[in-house]
């Protein structure tokens, strides 16, 4: 039996022109919440469209968003018209939306809010709370799934800005009714292990994928948590309740890992600079003690013993040659008025006198005599001569000056 056999292309085409053909598809109003809305840069709005049960993709085309009066935001309830149309490269129908009509917030929305205000009222996310990140990170925790980008880019980024930091992962379930109490069981965990600090997140999603992040049990664990807690929940534009209570918020996973781990590089270059400040300073200190060395060294030179007894010694020696000189001039002096005294005194010796023809004559008994009144004729006198003693008696007296007129005896 021969079986027809069509292209994926002729299948899709198919049931495309099915979709087309119905006219109850052409115009349909389907009421439900949005969730994982997207604007595209092209204007065209990317949204899903559940309820308690089911969800459905839906696009509205850039010309249709004039009508569009209001943003179209997470958890709104709205009601879309338009045609159900197949969409056929992809093999995927969906709502082509018409226009848009908001009618209150969706269930999901209410119930953040509520969770919202009521953990703000009791305080969990005050400030005052909030524990400083550690700047140097040596053990990072992370609670998010095992597989996935969250964990891929937390560890490409962490591992990149510190190769020797060392990630702890709790494999936690991050979406669905058993995410919330998975979350909590690895919060605790990391804890106890004593990591220095937890990335608590995934990836991104629409509102009910990240909605376990919403659970006050996820809330109040990050809130009794000792280490800080880092929240990295879906996307920049995507808020939940475990990113008021977390310690730190990040837009991403990858921004969060950018938070928790420093960068070993700048780190080594900070190191680096810092070296190079210390020896600079230090040789600069080194110059200013060996200048103040230097300085002590001529003081104690100027100061020392050894030196103030050469310089009394040379004020010794300098003064004795004073006292030398002073001598040496003295005697000079003494031996020159010597010579002018032995002068004198050869002139008026006795002696001298007698080798130049004089004699000494004296009486009888000794005395000097020296006048011619001292005398009369018959008198016995001695005279002393240079070289010998004659005795005489005198014959007669001649008075007067013996240069002048005589007188007569």
């Amino acid at each position: 039996m021969q079986r027809n056999i069509y292209s994926v292309c002729q299948v899709n085409s198919y049931i495309k022109n099915m979709f087309a053909q119905d006219y109850m598809l052409g115009l349909v109003y389907v009421r439900g919440e949005t969730s994982n809305v997207k604007y595209h840069s092209s204007g065209h709005i990317y949204f899903t469209l559940k309820d308690e049960k089911s969800s459905i993709a839906c696009v509205c085309f850039s010309g249709y968003r004039k009508g569009l009066d209001f943003r179209l935001e997470e958890g709104m309830q709205v009601v879309a018209g338009g045609s159900i149309e197949v969409y056929e490269r992809d093999g995927k129908y969906q709502l082509y939306v018409k226009e848009i009509r908001r009618e209150g917030k969706g269930d999901l929305a209410e119930r953040f809010e509520a969770l919202k205000l009521k953990l703000e009222e009791m305080g969990m996310f005050d400030a005052q709370y909030k524990q400083p990140i550690p700047k140097y990170v040596r053990t990072l925790g992370v609670v998010t799934a095992s597989t996935g980008a969250a964990i891929r880019d937390i560890i490409n980024v962490a591992t990149r800005r510190n190769p020797y930091i060392q990630i702890i992962l709790y494999p936690a379930i991050v979406q669905g009714d058993a995410a919330a109490d998975s979350i909590v069981r690895g919060i605790q965990s990391l804890e106890a292990y004593g990591v220095d600090v937890m990335i608590v997140g995934r990836g991104g999603g629409s509102m009910e994928d990240l909605f376990c992040f919403n659970d006050e049990k996820v809330a109040q664990a990050i809130f009794d948590c000792m280490v800080p807690v880092i929240s990295a929940v879906g996307h920049e534009t995507d808020f939940t309740i475990a990113d008021f209570v977390a310690d730190l918020r990040a837009p991403t996973p990858s921004a969060a890992a950018e938070l928790a781990v420093f960068d070993y590089r700048d780190f080594e270059e900070s190191l680096e600079l810092k070296r190079q400040r210390m020896q600079k300073l230090l040789r600069e200190q080194m110059r200013r003690r060996q200048m103040r060395l230097e300085h002590l060294e001529r003081r104690l030179k100027l100061q020392s013993p050894e030196k103030k007894i050469n310089e009394k010694r040379m004020q010794a020696d300098a003064i004795e040659e004073r006292l030398n000189a002073l001598v040496k001039e003295k005697i000079m002096k003494t031996r020159h008025r010597m010579q002018l005294l032995g002068v004198r005194l050869e002139g008026n010796s006795p002696l001298a006198k007698l080798n130049r023809g004089y004699a000494h004559i004296a009486d009888k008994s000794g005395k000097t005599i020296k006048s011619a009144t001292d005398i009369k004729t018959g008198d016995y006198v001695e005279i002393t001569l240079k070289d010998g003693v004659a005795e005489a008696v005198v014959a007669s007296i001649q008075r007067g000056d013996i240069y002048g007129e005589k007188a007569g005896s």
